[in-house]
C-alpha cells in the first residue's frame, strides 16, 4: 500500500486529472458519446501518468541529492526502479487506448505524449522547455476533435488558446519550486528568468489565449464571452501585480498567482462553453 500511495504521489496527480478533465470535457461539449469520451479520458490519463512517471524517475536523483521531501521517491515512499516501470508499462496501454479512438486521433494524442516524454528526457532543462507545453496542450483538442465522426482539425483559434494555456501552465508550474530547481540544476526557461518574471508570463499568456478564444471560438455564445473576458481581466490584473508588487518575488506575486488560477480556470470553462 505504501508503493501504491507513492506512485499515485508520483505521478503527479494534480496535472494528471486536471488535463485528463479537460480533454474529456471538451470531448463532450463538441458532441463526442459517452462511450467515446471515456475511452478519450482513458488514453489521456494513461499518457498523463507515464509524462508523470517518467518525470519522477529521471529526476530521483538529483531530487535525493536535493532532499526533496516533497517527491516521493526522493522521500522513500517507493523506488526509483518501481516508477520508472510503472511510467514503461504506461507506453502500451496509452497506445492501445489512443489508437482505438482512431488512426489520426491516436496519432495526434501519441504526439502530445511524445512531447511530454521529451520535457521529462531533456528539453525541461535547456531555454526550449516551453515548446513541449505549447506543443502537447495545442494539439490536445485536436484528439478530440479527430475521434468524432468524419473528424478533422479544430479551429486554429482553439489551438492556439490551448497552446498559451500550456506555456502559462508551464510557467506558473515552477514559481513555487525555484529554490528546489536551483538545488537540483534544472535551468529551463522559467528558471532563468525567475519567480516574478515567470508569473508575468504565465498572466500574459492566459490573457491572450482568452483573447485567442474569445474571438475566434466556433460556438461562443454570452456565457463563453463573459468567461473568457472575465479570465482576461484577472490575468492581466495578475500579470500587472506580479510586475510592480512591492517586497520578495515570492510574497509579491502570491496575490498575482492566485488571480492568474482563478484566470486560468474561467479561461478553461470558457473554452469549453464555446465550443
Amino acid at each position: 500500500m505504501r508503493a501504491a500511495r507513492g506512485l499515485v504521489a508520483a505521478c503527479h496527480p494534480l496535472p494528471c486529472v486536471a488535463v485528463t478533465a479537460f480533454a474529456a470535457a471538451y470531448a463532450l461539449a463538441i458532441g463526442l458519446s459517452a462511450g467515446r469520451v471515456a475511452l478519450l479520458a482513458g488514453a489521456v490519463l494513461a499518457g498523463q501518468l507515464g509524462i508523470g512517471w517518467c518525470n519522477d524517475a529521471v529526476d530521483a536523483a538529483r531530487d535525493t541529492r536535493a532532499g526533496r521531501h516533497d517527491k516521493p521517491v526522493a522521500a522513500g515512499a517507493v523506488g526509483r526502479h518501481a516508477v520508472a516501470v510503472a511510467a514503461a508499462a504506461s507506453l502500451p496501454v496509452c497506445a492501445a487506448l489512443s489508437l482505438a479512438l482512431g488512426l489520426r486521433a491516436g496519432a495526434v494524442h501519441l504526439a502530445c505524449v511524445a512531447a511530454g516524454w521529451a520535457y521529462d528526457l531533456g528539453l525541461k532543462a535547456t531555454r526550449a522547455s516551453a515548446l513541449p507545453y505549447l506543443a502537447a496542450f495545442g494539439l490536445l483538442p485536436a484528439v478530440a476533435t479527430w475521434a468524432r465522426p468524419g473528424g478533422g482539425w479544430p479551429p486554429g483559434a482553439v489551438l492556439a488558446g490551448a497552446g498559451l494555456l500550456g506555456v502559462g501552465a508551464h510557467f506558473a508550474n515552477t514559481v513555487g519550486d525555484a529554490a528546489a530547481d536551483a538545488a537540483t540544476g534544472v535551468r529551463g526557461l522559467p528558471q532563468r528568468v525567475g519567480p516574478r518574471a515567470s508569473l508575468v508570463v504565465t498572466a500574459v499568456a492566459v490573457c491572450l489565449s482568452s483573447l485567442v478564444l474569445g474571438a475566434g471560438l466556433p460556438g461562443r455564445g454570452a456565457l463563453a464571452v463573459v468567461l473568457l473576458g472575465s479570465g482576461a481581466v484577472l490575468s492581466a490584473a495578475g500579470a500587472v501585480g506580479a510586475a510592480v508588487g512591492a517586497g520578495g518575488a515570492v510574497r509579491a506575486g502570491r496575490g498575482a498567482f492566485r488571480l492568474t488560477v482563478l484566470a486560468v480556470a474561467l479561461v478553461v470553462a470558457g473554452f469549453v462553453a464555446g465550443a
